[in-house]
């Protein structure tokens, strides 16, 4: 139901409304710290403002109370649903768009997620980040530069993505890692390593988002995609994804992070095909490029 308009509300109400929010905000006022202050006192004026607009019930404000609880107490050290809550909301990719200025000299920052881990094992060049995990192979190369074309040598280059499943290794029982490792490009800025080619997958939907987004009519899939994450000095961390071409997901990702510069193709190879590095492999494969420019921290 759209709310009421505020415009016909009666003078003291409107007045008294006002007060408190002016009280509130004024409250914060000897906060030692000036960018706390300014924070809570925008978080503050906006949050009043919501409800006074919408005219929120106080059985809405109980509901949402209630949500978030759920929220917290679905939780856990591997499923942070409160991420979930941000990227479905949008307001994942919004921080980043605010974080990360748009250049067009290099490339596109897109959301972290919520199943990264820090301590992914350290592979080869040419090494292989989806072993034990299920999908078709996929041949995955490019290049570290900085916005002069400079190649960047010995960037770290954290990778992760799902199984065919659309499952990642966190989420399964057992304790075992696949389909996430961490590398570094070489002396030319190149790198280069074997993963799976990225499918489609759901975000967990049992949960209170799950529930969310089901009451909305909107789907809970991600589009394809493979995560990276590239750290070096002088240069701006990168956090981004590529996605896959032709993917049907790409135009209602569910959290908001496609951007057409990270859509690449995914060449396919039937069985038998050589590969870039001779490695046989019985089935079919692809391939992508993925040249990756950081931006510069001066």
């Amino acid at each position: 139901m759209p709310n009421k308009d505020t415009e016909a509300l009666p003078d003291l109400q409107f007045e008294r409304e006002q007060l408190l929010e002016e009280q509130v905000i004024a409250s914060f006022d000897g906060a030692p710290d000036d960018r706390t202050r300014y924070l809570l006192q925008s978080l503050v004026h906006h949050l009043h403002g919501f409800v006074r607009e919408v005219r929120l019930t106080s059985r809405e404000w109980d509901t949402a109370i209630m949500f978030l609880t759920e929220v917290g107490h679905i939780t856990t050290d591997w499923r942070q649903e409160f991420i979930l809550l941000s990227d479905v909301l949008g307001i994942s990719m919004q921080t980043i768009g605010v974080n990360s200025p748009s250049s067009a000299s290099t490339t596109e920052a897109t959301v972290f997620g919520p199943f990264f881990v820090s301590d992914a094992p350290l592979i080869e060049l040419g090494g292989d980040i989806g072993e034990g995990g299920k999908g078709e192979p996929c041949w995955v190369s490019g290049s570290v530069r900085g916005p002069d074309g400079t190649p960047v040598r010995n960037a770290r280059i954290e990778v992760w993505e799902a199984d065919d499943d659309g499952m990642y290794d966190v989420q399964r029982d057992g304790g075992q890692t696949y389909g996430r490792a961490h590398l570094f490009s070489d002396d030319a800025g190149e790198y280069r390593f074997w993963g799976l080619t990225p499918t489609p997958y759901p975000i967990p939907h049992d949960g209170p988002v799950g529930r969310l987004l089901e009451m909305v009519d909107r789907s809970p899939y991600r589009a394809s995609h493979l995560h990276f994450m590239v750290t070096a000095e002088d240069y701006r961390p990168l956090v981004t994804h590529i996605f896959v071409d032709g993917d049907p997901y790409l135009a209602t990702d569910s959290v908001f992070g496609v951007k057409e510069s990270l859509v690449k193709t995914f060449v396919h190879h039937p069985a038998g095909t050589p590969t870039p590095d001779g490695r046989e492999i019985p089935t079919s494969w692809s391939e992508v490029r993925f040249d990756i420019v950081l931006a510069s921290l001066a």
